[in-house]
């Protein structure tokens, strides 16, 4: 790992080509997200040159000449494979997971099917067409309807129990949708980083961790260590690792689970693993890497360097 940059960035040291924004639902997180860690990735040292992702992003990408590429982007064309195929093709290091691992992360029904050939548990789930989810109940309630491809809990519906109607899903929802039990319990989450567990976080919130809870101040409250048992706390950890495998993740990856306390071990679900977790000081990743010693500064670096050492 690269030491002792902070203080002297200079044209010996790394460039750095920020990626955030994007034409994605998550566009605002994502741009909060690249500020955040082009000024962390200044404050170590390195060159650092912001990029709002658009269809200008291969010419951008080709002048700026950059030694690695920081994905900051979050949603649809930055996570799903498409940027990491672009940067592929360009011959650029760039930091997170690769294609595939992000395209099978972000398709959240084969994400399911590698986490069930890990041994992983996870709800039974079923991809059904938006206009049969709007006339009727294809599962019994309590369910829930999102997009099979969209991350941040963007377009997601809870149907009750005892619901008299299916949900009144909008317009604006893709054409095939998945729907899956809904698992009651604690909201946990484990970030890791080449291969490892950094800790395990609670997300305290009024009602479900929608969008604004997530990003909205106030909206939530997170627990660092999460006070769990410690057989919970050991199996978040591993579950997390194996889904980061199982999916071919690479650097930085974050797990989401619910936890049914009344249940002990067998109410503990994953539900899925994010390639490209926020990146603010205060968001979950960075959150749990500050729990164990490393600053935001050191956990971009960190990011950066794994991606300058790959092939």
């Amino acid at each position: 790992m690269r030491q002792n940059l902070a203080g002297r960035a200079s044209s010996s040291a790394p460039k750095v080509a920020v990626l955030m924004g994007g034409p994605s639902a998550e566009r605002e997180v994502s741009l909060s997200s690249g500020h955040e860690c082009a000024k962390a990735l200044r404050q170590a040292g390195y060159q650092v040159i912001e990029i709002d992702a658009g269809r200008d992003l291969p010419a951008r990408l080709a002048d700026a000449a950059p030694d690695v590429v920081f994905n900051a982007l979050h949603g649809r064309w930055g996570e799903d494979g498409c940027v990491q195929g672009l940067m592929e093709w360009m011959g650029l290091r760039y930091t997170h997971s690769g294609v595939l691992a992000s395209a099978l992360a972000m398709d959240k029904s084969r994400a399911k099917q590698a986490f069930r050939d890990a041994g992983l548990p996870v709800l039974d789930s079923l991809l059904a067409d938006a206009d049969e989810v709007r006339a009727r109940h294809v599962m019994p309630p309590p369910y829930v309807v999102k997009p099979n491809g969209e991350g941040s809990s963007v377009g997601v519906y809870i149907v009750r129990d005892g619901a008299n109607a299916p949900p009144h899903l909008s317009p604006q929802m893709p054409a095939r949708v998945m729907v899956e039990t809904y698992a009651p319990g604690r909201e946990l989450t484990v970030a890791v980083l080449d291969g490892t567990a950094l800790g395990v976080t609670e997300i305290v919130t009024e009602g479900w961790y929608d969008y604004d809870a997530k990003y909205k101040p106030g909206g939530s409250r997170h627990v660092v260590p999460a006070q769990v048992p410690a057989e919970i706390d050991a199996a978040c950890r591993d579950y997390a690792e194996r889904a980061h495998h199982a999916l071919g993740c690479r650097g930085l990856s974050r797990s989401d689970f619910r936890w049914d306390d009344s249940r002990g071990l067998d109410g503990l679900i994953i539900l899925e693993t994010n390639t490209q977790p926020g990146m603010t000081p205060t968001s979950l990743a960075p959150e749990q890497a500050a729990h164990v010693g490393m600053d935001f500064p050191a956990l971009c670096t960190r990011i950066v360097e794994e991606a300058l050492c790959r092939d």
